[in-house]
């Protein structure tokens, strides 16, 4: 231990202290100053000091553009320096208040692969009596000579005057002085090396003579002002009395070192960092207390924290990739596909931009999780923001600085909130946006998902160009219809048309019921069998995607943990069976619709597609004596309503083909129900359905229970083609449908469908004209209701060549 003393202060110093290498600056003794630290080696260094004691040794570097040095490009001698106060930042740096102790010189330096250690040799500081006798009056001149620099550079302050002019220790004084003078890196080292204090002083000597010849040059030159850039000596009264209240309120000049240092270890880019120093400069000139340099500093603060540097490479693999996601979600094929295409293709190029991904389908199919699981794969960060809602502009491009409490918009709040430039975000909800005299989201939403715009965004709170062309965007939405047509256009949909059941069982099996089971506390010898879990999908849950099931699931594991606290010795259920789950859930919630109802008359299953998912609707059509009106219930929208009454217009046309009176409508009140009045519907699919329940009813002629079909009507009896067939093929597996008639325009699809339906026992029959409808859906002619009179059979029907 080397035991140093510091004017009143005793400071015991190991042998061997860690090194923390500095470039552009030159530490002396007895100087208070904080630094930021965020070199790997200087903060390796910096751990080494706080649990040895606190102390290290401070070394300059030749060259400041050596990033990492080595033993020749390190001066010998330094500053033995004690941390005063250590705070971490939210980047991995520290910023440290160190104070300098005494000059010594590295013996011995080692270089481990983390950091500099050396063996120290200190070089004592004390003023000899020959500095105080022959010294004297060389120390007084420089003295004087540093109050005119002072006053010359305008830098004295009240902070200067006990260390400098008040202090009866010369060797103190010298180090102020040569902490304060603006020298070259090579000047401070020299002078720091100097072990004699007397010739210290004759070299400070020459140099204030020269630094002040230097300003004085300088001012001349300022002097020679046009009239128009005199300042009046008010605005001089009230810039110095400002400065006082500066320096009364806070250590001003700390701040700025502090607030320089973070720009300069932000590796801002060029604009970037010129827009930095400029709002610094101006932030100089203001009052602490004034209410711009709050948002000056705010500003700073969102420019240094946002992430700027280049991007890290992914080192995402398939092999990878393809396990992570499988672990975390069951099938999802395509979209599977997709993300492996991705990290494919970034393996031969290494750079791929411009990935906008939307997902569209029901609540409950595992959209949002997908987005985590997705960056994981990719081995990215994950940002999420939710859009359900948002109505204006601002959430997204932020507000301008004018407003009071203005802060970026939701995008680069994420960016900072990642830490990286290549993030995942996941803009949730995306149908959901709304919009008012506020602003239109959606608009400001074109540039974020736009690869050729935003690689240039501008945050309106920023003003500066932001790069997002590296970011993977991946958006969810239930439906498109909620979605601006540009936005669509600039993202890759990928739909999600809901699982089925033999998914559902895989999904129970392996991952809700042992994640249920542990949340409850359950024994893992406890299981759910795999006819427990058909009955609870089947006789519980409608749905898409498994929220329901897991919500009975939890149920289940509830009772079963109740049942195991009250007795201890009750291990009877220790597997749920088939039989357990009516007692555990109750009684069967929903049944397959037309099971045994036999074949019906004026009644046709028709094919649904709603944000749940793919459902299967009956559509009932009631013949009573009228005046010809026709009537529709079930909270029809506007477009179905249309399609109702191109089916009455329809079957009014083919009146002579069908058998039926021209003048039957005028007899008869046609009334058109969809059940579940309740529930909004709207949409033309239910066209050829709604005509194929009207021809029943005027007919008499029974439809078949296990036909479903779906199609848009023309008023000369086409079928054209409509959407979400994926979805609506799914309901009817669901509901044990075994004839599904399409639009043939929807054929190609077919090969789409998930490998479950197209192996189960559904016959898919594409069609082009209704009278291809009627004979496939439709059975053996009846009576003919409310005497119409009979004409040709309905198996003669002219069929469409």
């Amino acid at each position: 231990m080397k035991k140093l003393i510091q004017f009143d202060q005793i400071h015991m110093v190991p042998d061997q202290l860690p090194v923390i290498t500095l470039r552009d600056l030159v530490f002396f003794p007895n100087v208070v100053q904080p630094l930021i630290i965020g070199r790997p080696s200087s903060l390796a260094g910096l751990a080494n000091a706080l649990k040895g004691g606190g102390y290290l040794l401070f070394l300059t570097q030749k060259s400041r553009e050596t990033e990492n040095p080595s033993k020749r490009d390190i001066h010998r001698t330094g500053v033995i320096s004690r941390i005063l106060e250590t705070t971490w930042l939210s980047n991995g740096n520290a910023e440290v208040v160190f104070e300098g102790i005494e000059r010594a010189r590295s013996e011995n330096l080692n270089h481990s692969e983390a950091s500099f250690t050396t063996k120290i040799q200190p070089l004592p500081s004390q003023a000899s009596e020959d500095l105080v006798l022959e010294g004297n009056n060389i120390i007084q001149e420089v003295h004087r000579l540093f109050d005119e620099y002072s006053h010359l550079r305008k830098e004295r302050s009240n902070q200067w005057d006990n260390p400098i002019i008040s202090t009866n220790d010369p060797v103190r004084s010298a180090f102020s002085i040569f902490h304060s003078i603006e020298l070259s890196i090579g000047e401070k080292q020299a002078l720091l090396e100097e072990q004699d204090i007397l010739i210290c002083y004759h070299n400070l000597h020459k140099i204030l003579k020269r630094e002040i010849e230097n300003s004085s040059n300088t001012q001349k030159n300022t002097d020679q002002l046009t009239l128009k850039d005199i300042v009046t000596k008010k605005d001089i009264d009230e810039s110095e009395e400002l400065s006082e209240t500066q320096s009364e309120i806070l250590p001003i000049d700390q701040e700025w070192v502090q607030l320089m240092s973070k720009i300069t270890l932000a590796s801002l880019p060029e604009k970037v960092s010129d827009r930095a120093h400029r709002e610094l400069d101006r932030l100089k000139t203001l009052g602490p207390m004034t209410p711009e340099s709050a948002v000056i500093r705010n500003y700073l603060d969102w420019l240094i924290d946002l992430p700027w540097k280049p991007k890290e490479l992914e080192t995402s693999s398939l092999e990878y990739a393809a396990q992570s996601l499988d672990e975390a979600h069951y099938g999802l094929k395509d979209l599977k596909d997709r993300i492996l295409d991705h990290i494919a293709v970034l393996s031969l190029v290494g750079e791929l931009r411009g990935s906008i991904i939307c997902l569209v389908g029901p609540p409950g199919v595992g959209k949002t999780s997908l987005g985590s699981s997705i960056a994981a794969a990719l081995d990215r960060d994950f940002v999420r923001i939710s859009l359900g809602g948002i109505r204006d502009e601002a959430e997204i491009r932020g507000h301008r600085r004018t407003y009071v409490g203005a802060l970026p918009g939701r995008i680069l709040q994420g960016m900072k909130n990642s830490g990286s430039t290549n993030p995942l975000f996941l803009l949730d909800e995306i149908d959901k946006l709304s919009k008012d005299f506020h602003g239109d989201p959606g608009s400001a939403l074109l540039e974020v998902l736009d690869p050729e715009q935003n690689k240039a965004f501008t945050d309106h709170y920023l003003e500066l160009e932001y790069d997002l062309s590296d970011v993977f965007f991946v958006a969810t939405a239930n439906t498109l219809s909620g979605i601006p047509q540009p936005l669509r256009d600039r993202m890759e949909i990928l739909r999600l048309p809901g699982y089925l059941e033999t998914e559902k069982i895989e999904i129970a099996q392996r991952f809700l019921w042992p994640k249920q089971a542990r949340l409850h506390g359950l024994p893992n010898d406890f299981d759910l069998t795999h006819q427990a879990t058909q009955q609870i999908i089947n006789g519980y849950t409608r749905e898409a995607g498994v929220r329901e099931l897991n919500r009975c699931i939890s149920q289940i594991a509830r009772k079963l943990a109740r049942k195991l606290v009250t007795d201890d010795n009750n291990r009877n259920l220790e597997t749920v069976g088939f039989q357990d789950v009516k007692a555990l859930l109750g009684p069967v919630r929903h049944f397959r619709q037309n099971t045994d109802e036999g074949d019906r008359i004026g009644m046709v299953n028709g094919l649904a597609w709603t944000e749940s998912g793919g459902e299967v609707i009956d559509v009932e059509v009631a013949l009573v004596p009228g005046t010809g009106q026709v009537q529709l219930t079930g909270t029809l929208g506007d477009i179905m309503k249309e399609s109702a009454f191109a089916a009455v217009t329809y079957a009014r046309s083919r009146a002579d083909q069908l058998g039926l009176d021209p003048q039957f409508y005028k007899n008869l009140d046609i009334h058109i129900h969809l059940p579940e009045g309740a529930t909004p519907k709207d949409g033309p699919s239910a066209g050829i359905t709604i005509a194929s329940a009207l021809i029943s009813a005027l007919t008499a002629t029974p439809s078949s229970t296990d036909v479903a079909m779906t199609g848009e009507i023309t008023l000369r009896g086409r079928v054209l083609a409509v959407g979400g067939l994926k979805e609506k093929a799914v309901a009817a597996m669901r509901e044990g449908i075994t004839k599904v008639i399409v639009p043939a325009a929807n054929s190609s699809e077919l090969s789409l469908l998930p490998p479950e339906v197209l192996e189960a026992t559904i016959e898919f029959i594409p069609v082009r004209t209704m009278d291809e409808v009627i004979s496939e859906a439709l059975t053996t002619p009846g009576k003919i209701p409310y005497g119409v009179h009979e004409g040709k059979p309905l198996e003669n029907i002219p069929q469409a060549q």
